[in-house]
């Protein structure tokens, strides 16, 4: 069972939420928040699987939420809900450590599936888009003398053999792990391996934490 909580401002659409969710078998709501501030605390007393968080509400928005819950360790996973206008707040939402994001009027098998994945660790971004995403608003990314000294200084690739080192870059590039293994004569079994330790060796939560790390360590050049 997939534990979810409702992080939005508005009544109607937690309860359009709410009757999805709960019309399946294998999900069930803990909780509705009506802004950010509600939803950190309510995420650290329920420790809900999945928070469903809406960008835009009053007081403390849905990035800085984001980043509270992540930071607090918790196995909370975020999905971001937001509008195709405002794919700046899509972005800084996975920044704060969100494992993806939708639009609100996304399709209800689109969600569901969005929360599935989520829950399981997978990211809800196709790599193209977030490639996109990223080139788009890579102005965000650091800058100054840290970030020009190379992937060198970063001490989160230090433990990364070179084949890790390889398939970090190409994840950063929108590789998806079947082009990954046809593209690198690898079988598609291995290349989950080594994405399952590139991730833990790095500390990326998900696939899109490590594309922002491919970024952020300057593996990939925005294009």
């Amino acid at each position: 069972m997939t534990t979810v909580l409702i992080a939005d401002d508005q009544p109607l659409q937690r309860f359009g939420s709410r009757m999805l969710l709960e019309s399946q078998d294998d999900m069930t709501v803990v909780g509705e928040a009506a802004n950010g501030s509600e939803a950190v605390r309510m995420a650290a007393e329920l420790h809900p699987d999945v928070v469903l968080m809406d960008i835009r509400m009053p007081g403390l928005d849905g990035i800085e939420a984001t980043r509270r819950i992540t930071a607090a360790g918790e196995r909370t996973r975020i999905l971001i809900v937001t509008t195709f206008d405002l794919d700046e707040y899509a972005y800084a939402g996975l920044r704060a450590g969100a494992s993806g994001f939708l639009v609100k009027d996304a399709q209800p098998e689109e969600l569901l599936a969005g929360i599935r994945a989520v829950a399981t660790g997978d990211a809800v971004v196709a790599p193209s888009l977030t490639r996109r995403l990223l080139d788009a608003y890579v102005h965000h990314l650091p800058t100054g003398p840290s970030a020009e000294a190379g992937t060198q200084e970063d001490a989160r690739l230090m433990s990364l053999t070179d084949r890790e080192r390889e398939i970090l870059t190409v994840i950063g590039q929108g590789w998806t792990n079947t082009e990954i293994a046809s593209r690198l004569h690898l079988a598609e079994s291995t290349v989950k391996t080594h994405v399952g330790r590139i991730l833990a060796k790095t500390g990326s939560r998900d696939r899109i934490q490590a594309v922002i790390l491919a970024y952020d360590a300057k593996l990939v050049q925005p294009s």
